[in-house]
This record gives structure tokens, C-alpha cells and sequence, in this order.
């Protein structure tokens, strides 16, 4: 389903205040193929991240996660819905395309999946990650679920040996009040999952990541972690701190180097660039919910920043180099800031993919870091023309030649970029699966490392 009101307008808009109430406007090298509205019972749920495998796509929400066939991405299909409540909903897929994890950071009175909302001052209450068998993509059995500290507002698929998988699980906002979320909290929960019994998936490891700055209010947990497994070494955005972290032992990961910026409010999310030669960190500056993209705030706030690596071993310290925020303006009944994306596989160039809520979907060219330029974007007007509505994209992620963005309340969009010279590279690299926080090298079509 399209909106019948289409603006074409080329890359490097700069206005698009003026858009309708979904309005829908584009870059001329971007089409929108399909969408999928919200339905079933998830369609009053705020739709959030999403996981690929195979011919599937795995959509989490804040009511339970939605499977699809997108074996043709220009005509998707529901397999099934589980309808599974606890916020926030963020899934990764194992590799073999046989277990589904889920993000619950809401006290729920129970871990199963008729329970009701609880209050995080309740001991007995539950939060943390459900392990779902998708052996049967359309018959989902509930296996588990692990408890961890403060819930699991996001989680991170880290591959062990060919037995065991490790999820590296990000929370936040400790209490005195609430015995299962204690301050200082500068740490991670780390979940061992024995992938041939997840029954026996468990809790190995609450690592601190900050000794040197044990309590400090502007790190009591993480919001996000990307790792590089090759490269042994992951990223993460810590609410006030961007952090670079050696995984060469996944079970005890320690942090290497830090980095704070006045501009930046939340630190959210990270991506790491090919190779593990930098970060891209983003601010979520307003959490997600504020009109952030216009002159007020300006365009070195609520964006991205991008990093270098450099030295070597223990020594590897991250080196700023450049701001990028959508040129696009937002009305103030459009919510609007940086969010969640992933680099896409181009030949000789770094290309990123990401999600602006209401700003839509930016795709942006940083190969000279000190100058990273929008090519491409696909966004609609505000869902009310006299009030702010939390709306938009959460997550936009390239696979297998098309960009797919879970918008919190439109469902599913697929999105097919044409015409932009040099991108098309990035379909000759056919992934069996994703989970966008767990990066690869994209060799197949030169790696730059």
C-alpha cells in the first residue's frame, strides 16, 4: 500500500517541513516496493528492531515479534505472529535459523507470555531475554527465559564455538528501590546459550565495563553494543560514554578506550566501520521522542558521530572526525533524531543505512569521513498535522539488495535503491543471515582492512 501522494526530490533536499499528514516523500534513487501494515494482534504495538535468516524476516515490538516470508521482497508475507508483551522487543536469529532471542525491559509478574505488567520495585518481578525454537518458521515454541539485571532493553548476538553462542545484554536506569536493577550498574549481563539445549541458557558473566569510573551517573549501564568477531572487538553506546571493547575472550570482554562529547545527550547506538577501522556512535538526544531535526537544535546535535580507530593492541584509542545529521527539516510534530542502522556492502566506498524516526530513512556516503554527504532518503509527513504522534523508523537495514525499515506504527516498508552509482556492488554480497549488531567484513566486495 502507497500513499497516493508521492514528492520526488533529489538527494541533497534540503526542506521537507511542508510535507502532509503521510505525505510521502523520496530521493529520485529510492523507491518504496512494499509495505506491510501493522496487524493481527501486534497492530496496536509499537513496532521496533529487526533480524534476518534465510528467506525470513524477524520483526519485534513491544507486543511480541512478527515472522515474514520475504522471499520476494517486493510482495512479503506474514508467517506468523507471537504475541508475547515486554517492551522493548529486540530480536537477533542464531545462524542455523533454529532459535529466535527477545528483549523484555519491562517488569512483567511472570516470564511466560500471558503475563501482565508488574513494577520493577516487586522482586518477583521478571525482565530479560525469551529463547524461542523457530525450527518451524510457522509454529514458534517458547524454550526459555533468562533473567538479567535491569531487563534487557537491547541484546547482542556474539558467536562462540560451533556449540555456543554468547548474548551480550545492554540495560539501564538502576534504582535503590528496585532489588533487581542495584546501582552503580556499569555493566553488562553476558547470557551463555548451548545452542543443540537452550533450555539450559544462563546468566555467566556480569562484566563491569567502567573500573575506572565505577558509579558515575553518566554510565550506569549500556543502551547498545555492535561487535566485530573477526576482529575480536566491539563497540559500544554506554548513555554517556562511547566505548571500544577487546573481545578476544567473549565470556570476559574488557574495555579499551572511551570517548565523551558535549554534543552528545544519549549515547544510543554503534556501528563499526569495515574492518573495525572506526565507529559510527549516535546520539538519541530527546530519547527518540522530540522534534530534534531542525535549526533550533542544530546539526551537531541528536546525530552521528563519526570515529577513527588508530594504534594498535591496547593502545587503539577513537579519534573524531566528522558530524552527520539529515539536511532535511522536521516539523515540530515530528519526532526526529539519529538511530538504529548498518553499513552497506560497497565496493571501494562507506555507505550507511539508518533509521530517523520521523526523518525517515537516510542513506549517507562517508568515505571521506571529515565530509560524510546524504544520497538517498525515503521519509513521510507527520502522522497529525496539531500534535507530536510517536511515529516513524526504529530500524532501517540493507539485505540481499533491499533496505527494510520497521516503522513503529506504518508495519514493514521495503525499500529498493536505483541509479546510484557504485551501490548496486552491494548486491552482489548475499548474506544467509543478519543480525545488524553483528558485523562481518564485507570481502566479496573489497575489504578495505
Amino acid at each position: 500500500m502507497v500513499a497516493a501522494s508521492l514528492a520526488l526530490v533529489g538527494p541533497a533536499a534540503a526542506e521537507s517541513d511542508q510535507l502532509a499528514v503521510d505525505e510521502i516523500s523520496h530521493s529520485k534513487n529510492i523507491d518504496l516496493v512494499a509495505n506491510i501494515p501493522r496487524q493481527g494482534p501486534l497492530e496496536g504495538q509499537t513496532h521496533s528492531d529487526m533480524a534476518f535468516w534465510g528467506d525470513y524476516l524477524f520483526q519485534g515490538s513491544y507486543g511480541g515479534i512478527t515472522i515474514y516470508d520475504i522471499s520476494h521482497p517486493q510482495r512479503p508475507q506474514t508467517v506468523t505472529q507471537i504475541s508475547c508483551p515486554g517492551s522493548q522487543g529486540d530480536v537477533t536469529v542464531s545462524p542455523d535459523g533454529n532459535l529466535l532471542f527477545m528483549s523484555v525491559d519491562a517488569p512483567r509478574s511472570d516470564d511466560t507470555c500471558t503475563s501482565s505488567s508488574s513494577n520493577a520495585a516487586e522482586p518477583t518481578a521478571w525482565e530479560g531475554i525469551r529463547i524461542f525454537d523457530i525450527t518451524d518458521k510457522a509454529n514458534p515454541v517458547y524454550v526459555k527465559a533468562v533473567r538479567t539485571d535491569c531487563g534487557s532493553h537491547t541484546h547482542t548476538y556474539v558467536p562462540g564455538d560451533a556449540d555456543t553462542a554468547y548474548l551480550y545484554v545492554s540495560s539501564y536506569s538502576p534504582n535503590t528501590r528496585f532489588p533487581n536493577c542495584q546501582p552503580p550498574h556499569d555493566s553488562i549481563s553476558i547470557v551463555e546459550v548451548p545452542l543443540d539445549n537452550p533450555t539450559t541458557a544462563s546468566v555467566v558473566n556480569e562484566p563491569l565495563l567502567f573500573p575506572d569510573i565505577t558509579g558515575a551517573n553518566s554510565t550506569s549501564g549500556c543502551h547498545d553494543i555492535t561487535v566485530f568477531p573477526e576482529g575480536k572487538l566491539a563497540a559500544g553506546a554506554c548513555m554517556g560514554d562511547g566505548i571500544l571493547i577487546d573481545i578476544s575472550d567473549p565470556v570476559n570482554p574488557r574495555k579499551l578506550a572511551g570517548v565523551r562529547d558535549t554534543n552528545f545527550a544519549f549515547w544510543h547506538s554503534a556501528t563499526l566501520i569495515n574492518g573495525g577501522k572506526g565507529v559510527i556512535f549516535t546520539d538519541e538526544l530527546g530519547g527518540g521522542s522530540a522534534p530534534t531535526c531542525n535549526e533550533a537544535i542544530g546539526p551537531n546535535r541528536g546525530a552521528d558521530a563519526i570515529y577513527d580507530i588508530v594504534g594498535e593492541g591496547d593502545d587503539r584509542r577513537l579519534e573524531f572526525r566528522s558530524y552527520f545529521k539529515i539536511p532535511r527539516s522536521q516539523q515540530n510534530t515530528e519526532n526526529c533524531v539519529a538511530h538504529n542502522g548498518m553499513l552497506l556492502p560497497v565496493k571501494g566506498r562507506d555507505v550507511y543505512v539508518q533509521s530517523w524516526y520521523q526523518g525517515g530513512v537516510s542513506v549517507f556516503d562517508f568515505t571521506d569521513r571529515s565530509n560524510p554527504q546524504e544520497i538517498a532518503f525515503f521519509e513521510r509527513g507527520p502522522l497529525s498535522d496539531t500534535s507530536l504522534v510517536l511515529g516513524g523508523s526504529w530500524s532501517a537495514y540493507w539485505y540481499n539488495g533491499y533496505i527494510y525499515s520497521s516503522d513503529i506504527t506504518k508495519g514493514l516498508d521495503v525499500l529498493k535503491i536505483t541509479g546510484l552509482e557504485g551501490v548496486s556492488s552491494a548486491n552482489f554480497n548475499k548474506l544467509p543471515y543478519l543480525n545488524p549488531q553483528t558485523q562481518d567484513n564485507f570481502k566479496d566486495t573489497g575489504n578495505r582492512s
